[in-house]
């Protein structure tokens, strides 16, 4: 199969939706290896180890006024370069497709992550919904196949914008494969140091914004007495002040460490370290964070409803959002409570084994191969 891929996400985004199509295109690649995936991209912004595969063709556009005008290019004139390509399949990586692919007589999917600007509009600018709502409903409607990377999604897409369910497939997402691999205590001690980490903390992962709810860690540490260090790493929005003002005006007693866009190799050792990861986040579409911190065995503490017991699994635990009395105890009962830890970390890694690349990929293939019927 000739297959081809939104890749703007690949090279451009560093974490979120450019993870998810890195990922996706190298499982692709690895396993099935008899195809040819075909990048679209508008520039080159970051290198991609894995381009060098000779399975992996990328596509720029070829003529200079495309190249300024690259959005336009994306949206109307890449159509015309899939079938130069002879490709058999596009898959929209990152919520949308091209404007006009439906007539191209080329088989289509896209990938829908979420639709918090819809369930959560106030989060969100008006144009912003407006400008999001258009391409999703576009998009849902001229694919072939929706696919969706939880259960979540999928009955929201069904929910707000009515897509046909028989359309929709779900297949979850992964997590880098550098999560799986044992860290060294040489290596703890360079990140220990490199970042000035305490011995023991609790953590944190994931933009630091209003929907995650990071300050209700801080008040559960606060309230609850527990005097154990917290790290909130992940890049920070004007949210992050509403925490350290609550810090201040509370005389919060507990060390609160803020980290900041930290190289993704860097990240399953601070995950390692940690006695406890903590995500209350409000909605997700998948929650990746989560499937990170179980496959770097720690236990989990995050929120009830959304995706989170479908990423989490059976061994986490689950605290409705704003409800720091239970956050509280649910913190108390893991730091104190070994056996139960013990049960999380090792129940964690084998409901993590159903979110790895293999499985992954061969759930990818068989939705193409489905599409083509």
């Amino acid at each position: 199969m000739n297959i081809g891929f939104d890749a703007k996400r690949a090279f451009f985004n560093r974490s979120g939706l450019g993870n998810y199509s890195r990922s996706i295109v190298q499982l692709l690649d690895k396993y099935y290896p008899d195809n040819n995936y075909f990048l679209y991209t508008p520039k080159i912004s970051n290198k991609i180890d894995f381009i060098d595969s000779p399975n992996i063709k990328i596509r720029q556009p070829k003529r200079w006024y495309y190249r300024l005008a690259n959005a336009y290019w994306r949206s109307f004139k890449m159509p015309v370069d899939f079938k130069n390509d002879k490709i058999d399949l596009y898959h929209g990586l990152s919520n949308e497709l091209p404007f006009g692919i439906e007539k191209s007589n080329i088989k289509s999917i896209v990938t829908v992550h979420d639709l918090i600007f819809m369930r959560y509009p106030k989060l969100y600018k008006k144009i912003d919904r407006w400008i999001y709502y258009r391409k999703f409903k576009a998009s849902c409607d001229n694919a072939d196949t929706v696919i969706a990377t939880s259960n979540q999604t999928k009955n929201d897409l069904i929910e707000f914008l009515n897509v046909d369910e028989k359309k929709i497939r779900v297949v979850y997402q992964g997590c880098s494969p550098i999560f799986y691999q044992k860290k060294s205590n040489e290596e703890k001690k360079i990140i220990r140091e490199k970042y000035n980490l305490p011995q023991n903390y609790l953590l944190y992962v994931g933009t630091v914004e209003e929907r995650k709810n990071a300050l209700s860690i801080v008040k559960a540490l606060h309230k609850g007495n527990i005097n154990v260090p917290l790290v909130i790493a992940g890049k920070q929005t004007p949210y992050v002040e509403k925490i350290k003002q609550y810090i201040a005006q509370n005389n919060v007693a507990n060390d609160i460490r803020f980290l900041s866009y930290l190289p993704l190799e860097d990240l399953p050792t601070l995950y390692q370290m940690a006695d406890a990861f903590i995500f209350p986040s409000i909605f997700e579409g998948f929650g990746i964070p989560i499937l990170e911190a179980i496959n770097s065995g720690i236990p989990v503490i995050t929120s009830s409803g959304s995706c989170f017991r479908e990423t989490g699994g059976p061994q986490s635990i689950y605290v409705e959002p704003g409800d720091i009395e239970s956050m509280i105890e649910s913190i108390n009962n893991v730091l104190t409570d070994k056996d139960m830890r013990e049960r999380m970390k090792r129940e964690g890694f084998a409901h993590a084994k159903k979110f790895h690349d293999e499985n992954i990929a061969d759930n990818m293939i068989k939705v193409y191969k489905e599409t083509l019927e």
